[in-house]
C-alpha cells in the first residue's frame, strides 16, 4: 500500500495511509500516515466499533487537509479495547519458526539496521 501511495503521490495525487507498522510505512517514505497502535490488520479499531472507526477515517481526512510537511505522521489517542497484551507475541526476540543460524542472521541484520539509523543513514 506504501508504494501504491508514493506512485498516486508522484503523480499529483494525494494519499493518507491509516496503518499500525508505523516502521514499515515511514520506512516506505509515504507523504501522510495516521499511525495507530493496534494489533497488524486492524488500523481502523475494533472491528464492529462505528464510532472509532468513523474518528480514525475522519483524522485521516483531516490529516490529507492539514499537513504541511513531506513524510508527515500522526498518532491516534486511541488503546486497543484489550490492551497492550498483543505486543507480547510480536515484539519479541524468540522467533521459533526460524532455526538458529537464521535467527542470528536476523539478529545482526536487525542490529546494522539500528546503527545506520543512529548514524542517519536509513
Amino acid at each position: 500500500m506504501s508504494l501504491a501511495a508514493r506512485h498516486l503521490e508522484a503523480n499529483g495525487i494525494p494519499t493518507v495511509i491509516v496503518a499500525n507498522a508505523r516502521d514499515i510505512v515511514e520506512t516506505c517514505g509515504v507523504a501522510r500516515l495516521l499511525f495507530t497502535d493496534f494489533p497488524l490488520g486492524s488500523p481502523c479499531g475494533k472491528p464492529g466499533d462505528v464510532g472509532m472507526q468513523r474518528d480514525i477515517v475522519g483524522r485521516a481526512l483531516d490529516l490529507l487537509e492539514s499537513a504541511s510537511e513531506p513524510r508527515t505522521t500522526v498518532q491516534t489517542p486511541f488503546k486497543w479495547h484489550a490492551g497492550d497484551k498483543w505486543k507480547d507475541l510480536i515484539f519479541s526476540r524468540e522467533q521459533p519458526w526460524k532455526d538458529e543460524e537464521e535467527t542470528n542472521e536476523w539478529l545482526a541484520k536487525k542490529e546494522l539496521y539500528r546503527k545506520l539509523k543512529q548514524e542517519g543513514k536509513v
